[in-house]
């Protein structure tokens, strides 16, 4: 399975994304022959461009009719679900438009099934979203990871009028999601961009240590002076993606915290996504006895887990920075011993095993309903693991 990372340094609208996805390698006849089965009255055109001398495929959908029907969410239901897409397809489309018409709504102060959409519910966007969803299908991703999202500013002219960047829509469907603003007095990011990131994409983060093996290049349709108006996909296998992950390495200096108190703190730590979570003895100033709480997670993680350190502890004040990790490729096997399922942790180093260890949880509940020591039960395991070799050089 692969993942995708969108940069979003120059912003993004739904054409951009399609052209960013074709450029992937997707035949341009493939996409056009199914997106005429939607039945649209619409042309589409896929050209290779420049945007300040960088080159982008543009793709331009060319509406026939000079007519725009303000859709409402039964109507773009109806046509997806009569579409010839496959259910998953269907699935991200739907989940897409029913974003778009909940930002519609809540901004305009309507219902949603009340809500209609101008230029986001046009043929234009019907194929750009659903374009998307159907590469996103051919081109096997299964993630979606992107950048902090540069907005522009300035004015843009919509059917409501003369609106700020970012429009109301566009504010409302990026809630929670980093953005800012820079380079250009322009909307860079449209509704329809909008809403397929916000809806598709796992996390919003900068650019981690990654292997990828191809970069998507989309055209926007402005070009704008010193200032590339193109989107950048990097593609890859899903296991490059996670392998070499930047992660944040948080620490405190404790001298007057009740040890219990610390001990509660690792539940509530782990619960909010720590991928480690220890404590270490020191001496601070003053030969003071103290300890040392130091905590591992990704970078969505640490504003929450800052922010329990100071409510769980006494800690008032930590340290943060990011550090490097390799993490070996794992997967989980179970065995079958005394007529209960024990899971064995496997970690491969260029698709060998190279570390075999029974969980200790269920060897540890196994040991004491058998009334044996847990020496034994790892030992039966192993030897039950150690049964089909074949095991050891195979991973999924």
């Amino acid at each position: 399975m692969k993942y995708i990372y969108f940069d979003g340094s120059s912003g993004m609208s739904g054409d951009m994304i399609l052209g960013a996805l074709l450029d992937l390698g997707v035949s341009s006849s493939l996409f056009k022959n199914k997106m005429a089965e939607l039945e649209l009255p619409v042309e589409i055109q896929i050209k290779e461009t420049k945007r300040s001398s960088l080159r982008g495929l543009k793709v331009d959908v060319k509406v026939k009719s000079k007519e725009i029907f303000p859709r409402k969410w039964h109507d773009i239901e109806t046509l997806i679900a009569k579409s010839p897409f496959s259910n998953s397809v269907k699935k991200n489309a739907l989940a897409i438009f029913k974003r778009l018409f909940e930002a519609e709504s809540h901004v305009h102060g309507k219902k949603f099934h009340q809500a209609h959409l101008h230029e986001a519910g046009a043929d234009d966007a019907i194929i750009d979203i659903m374009g998307c969803c159907f590469l996103t299908e051919v081109l096997k991703i299964k993630e979606f990871y992107a950048s902090p999202l540069n907005l522009g500013q300035g004015w843009v002219k919509t059917s409501h009028g003369i609106l700020s960047v970012p429009p109301p829509a566009v504010a409302e469907l990026l809630k929670n999601i980093p953005v800012y603003s820079a380079w250009v007095k322009e909307e860079l990011v449209t509704p329809t961009g909008a809403a397929i990131v916000s809806t598709l994409v796992n996390k919003f983060i900068p650019l981690p240590e990654i292997c990828y093996e191809k970069i998507g290049c989309g055209a926007g349709s402005r070009n704008f002076p010193d200032f590339p108006n193109i989107l950048r996909i990097f593609y890859g296998n899903l296991n490059d993606f996670k392998a070499d992950k930047k992660i944040y390495l948080i620490e405190a200096n404790i001298d007057d915290s009740n040890p219990q108190i610390l001990a509660a703190f690792f539940d509530k730590a782990f619960k909010q996504g720590a991928l480690d979570v220890f404590l270490t003895p020191i001496v601070m100033k003053k030969n003071r006895l103290s300890t040392k709480l130091t905590l591992l997670a990704e970078i969505d993680k640490i504003d929450a887990l800052i922010s329990t350190v100071f409510k769980e502890t006494s800690s008032i004040g930590v340290r943060y920075f990011p550090v490097q990790r390799r993490v070996l490729e794992r997967k989980v096997l179970k065995v079958n011993i005394l007529d209960k399922e024990i899971s064995i942790k496997i970690a491969y180093l260029d698709g060998k095993a190279v570390n075999i260890q029974p969980e200790y949880s269920d060897c540890l509940k196994l040991a004491e309903k058998e009334k044996l020591s847990i020496k034994e039960i790892i030992q039966l395991a192993l030897n039950e693991f150690y049964k089909n070799k074949e095991a050891l050089d195979r991973k999924d």
